[in-house]
């Protein structure tokens, strides 16, 4: 019997052209820069093993990279979302497609998911209600399911932000997922039925 492969494939585990050949035959899907078998169910902690190979256990997944991993948003950012305390001091080689900020955040914000530390769904929903220089549909719809996903509303977003003195754009933040909670509020209309 041969030993199974991990459920999360990297060019550590087979050569990249191996890699990509199993996948246009049908045999893998792509996670992010990572595969997976066909017969494996994508989910949060395969999304987060595919970002383990980062350059330090200090740094957070966050923002859009969270969302993702988490499971509101359907597709990885071109550009992963990374987070590190301030007092953390982290250094990033270049070759990796990450950004990071540093950033004030306490334990309770942060979860692990299979090695990998993400802030929280109540987090992630802050930072991008916070930070999207944009905010369309995508992003309200992320913070609709994070809400879901962390079984959160409005007003514990706003009794987050408000334990916290001199929070930049907290009013900005509070109109967004007011916004986005009225979205996912609002029933869907369906045009009538025609015969």
């Amino acid at each position: 019997m041969s030993p199974r492969l991990p459920p999360v494939l990297s060019r550590a585990n087979l050569p990249e052209a191996e890699l990509y050949a199993a996948r246009l035959d049908g045999e893998l899907f792509a996670i992010d820069d990572c595969f997976s078998p066909i017969d494996e169910v994508e989910c949060s902690g395969y999304r987060a093993r595919s970002l383990l190979p980062t350059p330090s256990a200090r740094l957070i997944a966050e923002r859009r990279t969270a969302a993702w991993v988490l499971g509101a948003s359907d597709r990885a950012p071109a550009r992963h979302q990374f987070c590190t305390n301030v007092a953390a001091r982290v250094r990033v080689p270049s070759e990796f497609r990450i950004e990071v900020r540093e950033v004030v955040i306490d334990d309770s914000d942060v979860l692990v998911i299979d090695g990998l530390r993400v802030t929280t769904p109540l987090r992630t929903a802050l930072d991008l209600a916070r930070f999207s220089t944009e905010f369309g549909p995508d992003e309200r719809a992320a913070i609709t399911a994070l809400m879901d996903i962390g079984a959160f509303g409005s007003a514990d977003c706003a009794t987050a932000m408000n334990r916290r003195r001199n929070l930049p754009r907290k009013q900005l933040a509070l109109a967004r997922i007011e916004e986005a909670a009225g979205c996912r509020a609002t029933p869907r209309r369906y045009p009538p039925l025609t015969r």
